[in-house]
């Protein structure tokens, strides 16, 4: 009777332990799924819909959906990074009050991050950034080809909470003679706060500075995610809000931010 308690008690302990080991693994996939230095093949989908802008008629709106991969090589230490973007901006002439609106593909960017810090809990990485003016109408791009630098953090050292950063910095040296320069960075701060079962608040808003024209939004965010494994893909949605704190010139007030994020695991 005494063996067959010992039997059963270690057939306890052991599936919890599987369990708790599952539950984890669960919890660090979540977390991985946010970390933009994943060594993983991805591809993004995301949205930003705009239906208040500073400075700018009520009118006024803006969408923009971007298109995203991203391809690990050289065993993991490099990432290469694409992203494009579609975008309708509408904007009311003052004269008719008419709202005229424009469609079409914005400016490409591409940067190639080397991980010099990739651990089981700290990811770090750096490398060059350029921009090709791929727009179809002026105003949805820079008509500029611009270069600079991308650096990125992620830190999961905790299974609840993560955070990270991008910094992002890029100067016009080619392009349409009748254009302006460009001169900005980009600061993306990203909070993820894993609630269990693949469920997990979040924020990554971008706060951007334009150094030619002084303009500059720096917005904040709170939304809810959520991971699912499907086959060997991560299947990461989300929806996030976002308010501007502080901006000048016309700049994204309000903005919803939401995406699909996929990551295919080998």
């Amino acid at each position: 009777m005494k063996k067959l308690n010992l039997s059963l008690l270690a057939v306890l302990f052991f599936s919890m332990g599987m369990g708790f080991a599952q539950d984890a693994d669960k919890q660090a996939s979540a977390a991985q799924a946010n970390n933009p230095l994943a060594n993983m093949t991805a591809l993004n989908f995301q949205n930003y819909y705009v239906p208040k802008l500073s400075n700018a008629p009520d009118e006024a709106y803006m969408n923009t959906s971007w298109v995203r991969f991203a391809k690990p090589f050289a065993g993991g230490k490099f990432l290469l990074r694409v992203s494009s973007a579609l975008s309708t901006i509408a904007m009311p002439n003052m004269a008719t009050g008419v709202v005229n609106s424009t469609s079409g593909l914005g400016d490409t960017n591409a940067f190639v991050s080397y991980s010099f810090v990739s651990n089981a809990t700290t990811t770090v990485g750096a490398g060059p950034m350029v921009t090709a003016p791929t727009a179809t109408d002026e105003v949805l791009g820079t008509g500029k080809w611009q270069g600079g630098f991308a650096i990125v953090a992620f830190i999961a050292k905790s299974p609840v909470f993560q955070f990270g950063g991008l910094v992002t910095w890029q100067a016009s040296f080619a392009g349409q003679s009748d254009r302006q320069d460009t001169n900005g960075a980009a600061i993306q701060p990203f909070y993820f706060w894993q609630l269990g079962k693949g469920t997990y608040l979040r924020g990554a808003p971008i706060w951007y500075f334009d150094f030619k024209s002084n303009a500059y939004s720096v917005p904040m965010g709170l939304g809810i995610g959520k991971v699912v494994n499907v086959g060997k893909t991560m299947v990461n949605c989300f929806v996030e809000p976002q308010y501007s704190m502080l901006t000048s010139g016309t700049q994204p007030q309000f903005q919803l931010f939401a995406g699909i994020n996929l990551q295919f695991m080998e």
